[in-house]
């Protein structure tokens, strides 16, 4: 990683408040170089608190921006840090219009261009991507980092029609510990625990409004750029990692976008900014990859960015099964359009006779984390133990022929007979090495419900034979000579799929069934990057302790019991210290528990501790949190609790205990 000093402008930095049509003030920080010439403002706008949790994130790159000319500027949400208001619904209408009028105010001001730019990762590219539906006159150009296009079925709440337990829940639990955090009185002053208090009377749990939209309805549809790509005016640069759950939008925008204002790039990477070095690599110079994209939409300059390809993406080569990977084999390829005309759909008929799939409950325990961010224990270990409680179809590829690279969406057409109205199917591709390791390579889900189509739920027909079709997660890999191409089907998946209560298998006839591979002809590409670099670091410390960590990923067998817990330790930050004083604490601890007995032992729990302290100021609060999902046949049943302190005073404690009924998911 290289570190930049050496910038074209000299910069100063100042935090100050952005008015919104209501009176509420959004807290920001901007960073601007030293120039009496306007120039173009770049807005990352998200809750996650610029004063503290994405601070030593925001000084890698908004000072390296303004160093190269442009105002860099990074604002809080409404309810969220120290900005005003009150926080809402993920993605709601009122943060889309203060975006907006963020947007409007940025082009106002004395020292900006007119021109801007939004650029985010993950809930900052997605609101960056929703605001540019929205079409703001001043937004030129946006670059979005493993963002979603689909509020339903790309995001954290279902997959295929069917709960994702462990997304949904943990992402739930997660937001109600950070709505849940005061501002700070450094910034915010002497009213900070007023505002605090007024906050919490307006928090409530999230999975209470994902869980009662159970099929893909207006709930969803509302900000889901998928329903109309074409409101988007500005230009995009998307971009996304084989190992980010988002990955699909990527495809979906170099498609459907006009390909003089879109480019796509695809790398090995997980839920990260491809250049801040976390596994699995390599990573590449994002910084000055967007910096020639903002060159030519937000300054004119004549460039090359849209000279490249539409879709740069990165084939992995086949590697043995581990849960992180510091760099992964593969290359770089280019596609000038997409669909790509070096892509040919191939389809494998699946052989044998017809076979009863009717997975152990605990199926799924290998899944690797939902969302891996670069931790030792995210990815899937080796999946022969999954293997052996799924039905399997090998398709070997020949030890004298080519490598069978594949690039794009794998899809599935699957002959089923059911013995339940209610059930999922799940296919997981893997890659079989001689010595028999598997390692997976992506995998895909349909709740029986949504076989034709997640707006709606149609139960299956016990006992008639149905075809269910449905695509796998995109990829880029390669198959190498002696290996065989895997599908895996089950009927089970825990904890990414909450199990449906009446599900009693399958049987799967092959006759009426195939696999269809998106298989790339050779081509002899020239694709390269610059390496990473950032500006100055923060400088922030995270002490060591002698306790010892608790696992990552730890899984558990009661055998007398017959159940299976699985504890996360999903790694918020523990302790940092910050160069202002700041001390942030951070513990998690996420647990999923199943029985072999049946789908209504399922239960899930999030425990979540925060401790802000400034010494100097006396100030000490913590947020801890608890929230858990059981089941019955007819419902879900959640329970949250928050409990705020300021030093030894509890000055907020609140539960809620819901009962939702179980419809589609």
């Amino acid at each position: 990683m290289k570190i930049r000093t050496d910038f074209p402008y000299e910069t100063r930095h100042e935090d100050l408040r952005v008015p919104m049509p209501d009176g509420t003030e959004l807290y920001a920080r901007v960073w601007r170089p030293l120039t009496d010439e306007p120039v173009p403002a770049l807005l990352e706008y998200t809750p996650y608190r610029l004063t503290d949790r994405t601070a030593p994130r925001d000084r890698q790159r908004h000072p390296w921006y303004a160093g190269h000319g442009y105002a860099s500027v990074r604002v809080d949400v409404r309810g969220h840090g120290n900005s005003g208001g009150l926080p809402g619904d993920p993605y709601d209408a009122t943060e889309l219009a203060d975006g907006v009028a963020v947007v409007h105010w940025l082009a106002g001001q004395p020292w900006c261009s007119g021109a801007v730019g939004m650029f985010g990762i993950s809930w900052g590219g997605f609101t960056a991507l929703r605001i540019a539906a929205l079409a703001p006159e001043p937004l030129k150009a946006v670059v979005t980092v493993c963002s979603t296009d689909d509020r339903y079925d790309n995001d954290v709440h279902y997959l295929g029609g069917s709960v994702l337990a462990v997304g949904m829940h943990a992402w739930s639990a997660a937001l109600l510990a950070f709505a849940s955090r005061p501002p700070d009185p450094l910034h915010a002053g002497e009213t900070w625990r007023e505002t605090w208090l007024e906050r919490l009377e307006g928090v409530r749990p999230s999975v209470h409004t994902w869980l009662a939209h159970q099929t893909r309805d207006a709930y969803w549809r509302h900000g889901s750029v998928r329903e109309d790509h074409s409101a988007i005016k500005a230009a995009v640069l998307a971009v996304g990692g084989w190992h980010d759950p988002y990955r699909d939008t990527v495809l979906r925008l170099v498609e459907h976008l006009p390909g003089d204002r879109v480019r796509g790039i695809i790398g090995p990477w997980s839920h990260q900014y491809p250049d801040r070095g976390r596994p699995p690599g390599p990573a590449i110079g994002f910084l000055q990859e967007t910096l020639r994209w903002w060159d030519h939409h937000l300054k004119g300059r004549a460039g090359d960015v849209m000279a490249e390809p539409l879709l740069r993406s990165w084939i992995t080569a086949s590697h043995p099964p581990a849960t992180v990977y510091e760099e992964l084999p593969g290359r770089w390829v280019a596609d000038p359009a997409w669909p790509s005309p070096h892509v040919t759909p191939v389809t494998y008929g699946l052989q044998g006779d017809p076979v009863v799939v009717d997975s152990p409950q605990q199926t799924g325990l290998d899944a690797g984390r939902f969302m891996p961010c670069g931790n030792d224990a995210d990815l899937p270990p080796d999946q022969r133990a999954e293997d052996a409680h799924s039905a399997c179809f090998d398709f070997p590829v020949p030890e004298d022929g080519a490598p069978v690279e594949i690039l794009g969406r794998p899809s599935v057409r699957l002959a089923l007979r059911t013995a339940a109205p209610t059930g999922q199917v799940i296919a997981r591709l893997c890659d079989i090495a001689p010595d028999g390791s598997s390692t997976l390579v992506t995998r895909g889900a349909l709740n029986f419900s949504a076989r034709h189509g997640p707006d709606r739920a149609v139960a299956a027909r016990i006992g008639e034979t149905e075809p269910y079709a449905f695509e796998l997660g995109a990829i880029g890999h390669a198959f190498p000579p002696g290996h065989r191409v895997r599908l895996a089907v089950s009927s089970t998946y825990w904890p990414w799929i909450w199990p449906r209560p009446d599900a009693a298998g399958f049987t799967l006839d092959p006759a009426g069934s195939s696999l269809t591979l998106p298989v790339r002809a050779p081509t002899d590409d020239t694709v390269e990057f610059a390496g990473p670099e950032h500006a100055e670091p923060l400088g922030v410390s995270s002490p060591r302790t002698l306790e010892e960590p608790q696992p990552e990923r730890l899984v558990v067998r009661d055998v007398a019991k017959g159940e299976w817990r699985l504890e996360v330790d999903p790694r918020p930050g523990g302790t940092r210290l910050y160069p202002d004083g700041l001390e942030v604490t951070e513990d998690a601890l996420e647990t999923c528990t199943v029985a072999e007995s049946g789908p209504l032992t399922a239960r899930t729990r999030s425990d979540w501790s925060i401790r802000l302290h400034r010494p100097d100021l006396a100030w000490d609060v913590r947020v801890e949190t608890r929230s858990e999902i059981s089941c019955d046949a007819d419902a879900f049943h959640t329970s949250d609790e928050v409990v705020c302190t300021e030093g030894e005073e509890v000055v907020f404690h609140r539960t809620w205990e819901e009962r939702i009924p179980r419809t589609a998911g």
